[in-house]
């Protein structure tokens, strides 16, 4: 009996500590990304897990399990006795993700144009004309990362809750698991775009909530495509190659 307590202790201690190691490299997984998003952490910046573990306060293994992920996400890429960085994306990473997008999302589009409700309506609406207002501050007011932070948070939940509104689970997975709106949003903080056409938001819900599914699907694709010429080109500026070289002990 008493050792069949010990080894329920020793389980129990065991699976608290596996709990706590997750939710450190969550929570340290969480704020390196927060970071890239909002451009704290450039594209191509050099990512030293000894100054990320003593900005948070953690030990090695739930920064390298956490910087495992965003390499599984994409976000940034390591090499072997080399280092890990933000990742620079190629011209095709970009072209790659633009696809994948409009492909995913103008499916989204003409589900929700045939699947909304008359409320669902006036509130894409209304979500539309916030976000175009959000956005219209961030090209009038100084630099402020937060709030531009949250523009953009507010503007993937948008984009969300259209892939909600086509009520098909599986898109919804797809979109989420193939991160196009995280990289969209990598690609607009990249290119330092800040602003977009007046009301243009607005008018991709107008079309969405038109009913006319040829409408919907044909908006989607032209909202999905707009400032695609103006990514490339200012990520093409970026050498792939660029920046590999760390310091001894820097790692």
């Amino acid at each position: 009996m008493l050792a069949k307590r010990k080894l329920s202790k020793s389980v129990s201690a065991s699976r608290a500590a596996g709990s706590k190691a997750e939710s450190l490299a969550a929570r340290a997984y969480e704020q390196i990304r927060n970071e890239i998003l909002q451009g704290t952490l450039t594209v191509g910046t050099i990512l030293s897990r000894r100054r990320i573990a003593d900005k948070l306060n953690m030990s090695f293994l739930p920064i390298t399990e956490a910087l495992q992920r965003l390499e599984a996400d994409g976000l940034v890429e390591s090499r072997p006795r080399i280092g890990t960085r933000v990742r620079i994306p190629t011209e095709q990473d970009i072209f790659d993700s633009y696809v994948i997008r409009e492909a995913l999302e103008t499916q989204a589009a003409r589900l929700c144009c045939e699947q909304m409700t008359p409320i669902e309506r006036e509130q894409l609406m209304r979500s539309a004309q916030h976000l175009d207002s959000l956005y219209k501050a961030t090209a009038s007011e100084s630099e402020d990362s937060r709030f531009l932070f949250s523009v953009h948070t507010y503007h993937m939940q948008f984009h969300m809750r259209i892939a909600e509104l086509a009520r098909c689970p599986g898109l919804l997975k797809a979109i989420e698991k193939e991160q196009v709106l995280i990289f969209n949003w990598l690609y607009d903080t990249a290119s330092q775009r800040r602003s977009f056409p007046i009301n243009f938001h607005h008018n991709l819900a107008k079309s969405l909530c038109s009913g006319d599914v040829m409408k919907a699907d044909e908006s989607m694709r032209i909202h999905i495509r707009y400032g695609l010429k103006t990514v490339v080109e200012t990520l093409g500026t970026l050498e792939p190659s660029k920046g590999w070289r760390l310091k001894r002990g820097s790692v």
